[in-house]
């Protein structure tokens, strides 16, 4: 009997058992605030504390840099916005790809004094160099360059980024929600070439939801958001979702766990899928561009993505036609009209991220399902005509 097969892990990914077994006790039988100063209290500030150091120890960080929160989104604000309350009113720039939860707050602080710089990507979605050089001539206060885009996988060189920005005094963040468990991350090197700041996420590497982080340098004044109990060195009140965070300490120590073996058979698999596509008359966007091992972001000229992707679900694949936060929108992606695809073009995207347990039959089944879904909508189109 035909299972459902998932392909969509930029968007989320299934709970890990070891985390499952890590959170349990947490959700049946243990429970305290950290912030208690009873036993209770204090074997969750420990469970906390240690799931900081286990979430420092996978990214190379200080496990004194790590601010929980709860989610990537929240981690953006807590650094554009509150980077921003700690700086003279400036430029911020940021890359034309970002996630909306970077693009949208450093829009408000455009309309609070401050001078919103986008910077430019070329066709393949990388970073257009001479745009960016001419962005740090206006000597920004903030620069924010994700480190891999979610939906065509495009992985920008935040190290080379920063450390061209070190002269202009901007402190650089990346959102790399999208790279942490894809690809090696080291806060330690990449604060030295001039990154301040990095966000991450646990319910993209097998964690759960509702639990992220911001690494931050602590030499950045950053001025909380949220204000309450001054929990998280005052960065971030409100009392730590205990079961969530210590998922998170969990799911990090398995993200770097066989990393580079993991990126290769998604690769292989990736490749595999892509040449599947291509003998099809897929366009694969960004081909051309180092690209996250899991993420394919692919178009059939005058097939609508948001049909594709529907009918693609009732054949039970479970795919996305851009970011899952702007499902909604019926506009086309922003990441590929930054890229200079045609808008009726980019309507037709259709993302496939891969993840732990697909293997090669899930992606010759999708394949397949593809082929014929596609063959009929191609029929309706000519009928149509």
């Amino acid at each position: 009997m035909f299972q459902p097969i998932y392909l969509d892990h930029n968007a989320t990914t299934p709970l890990a058992p070891a985390v499952l077994a890590a959170m349990l006790p947490w959700l049946e039988s243990l429970c305290g605030n950290a912030s208690s100063r009873h036993e209770y209290g204090r074997r969750a500030r420990q469970a906390v504390d240690e799931a900081r150091q286990k979430v420092a120890a996978a990214l190379g960080a200080h496990p004194t840099e790590v601010v929980f929160v709860s989610g990537g989104s929240e981690a953006n604000n807590l650094f554009v916005k509150g980077a921003a309350a700690s700086r003279k009113a400036g430029v911020i720039a940021v890359s034309a790809v970002e996630h909306p939860c970077v693009l949208k707050p450093a829009a408000q602080l455009a309309r609070q004094g401050w001078t919103l710089r986008e910077i430019a990507v070329d066709g393949a979605g990388r970073i257009d160099d001479e745009d960016y050089l001419r962005a740090l001539q206006a000597k920004p206060a903030l620069v924010s360059v994700m480190a891999a885009n979610n939906e065509t996988g495009v992985v920008h060189d935040v190290a080379a980024l920063a450390a061209a920005a070190r002269a202009t005094g901007a402190w650089f963040h990346s959102d790399a929600v999208q790279a942490f468990g894809k690809l090696p991350l080291d806060f330690r090197a990449l604060n030295a070439a001039g990154v301040h700041a990095l966000t991450v996420s646990a319910h993209k590497i097998n964690g759960p939801q509702g639990a992220a982080a911001l690494v931050v340098d602590k030499r950045v004044e950053l001025q909380p958001q949220i204000a309450g109990g001054g929990h998280e060195r005052g960065l971030r009140s409100g009392t730590e979702n205990v079961p969530a965070i210590v998922g998170f300490g969990a799911a990090a120590e398995l993200a770097v766990q066989g990393l580079a073996e993991r990126a290769e058979h998604l690769r292989s698999l990736r490749e595999h899928l892509e040449s599947g596509l291509a003998a099809l008359g897929a366009h694969v966007f960004a081909a051309s561009a180092e690209r996250l091992p899991n993420t394919t972001c692919f178009a059939f000229r005058d097939i609508d993505g948001e049909t594709l992707v529907g009918k693609l679900d009732r054949a039970g694949f479970a795919v996305a036609s851009g970011a899952a936060c702007s499902s909604a929108n019926p506009e086309p992606s922003h990441v590929l009209r930054a890229m200079g695809v045609a808008p009726e073009f980019a309507r037709g995207a259709v993302r496939v991220s891969l993840g732990t347990g697909n293997e090669v039959a899930d992606i010759e089944q999708f394949i397949n399902a593809v082929q014929v879904t596609v063959g009929r909508l191609q029929g309706l189109t000519a009928m149509a005509v």
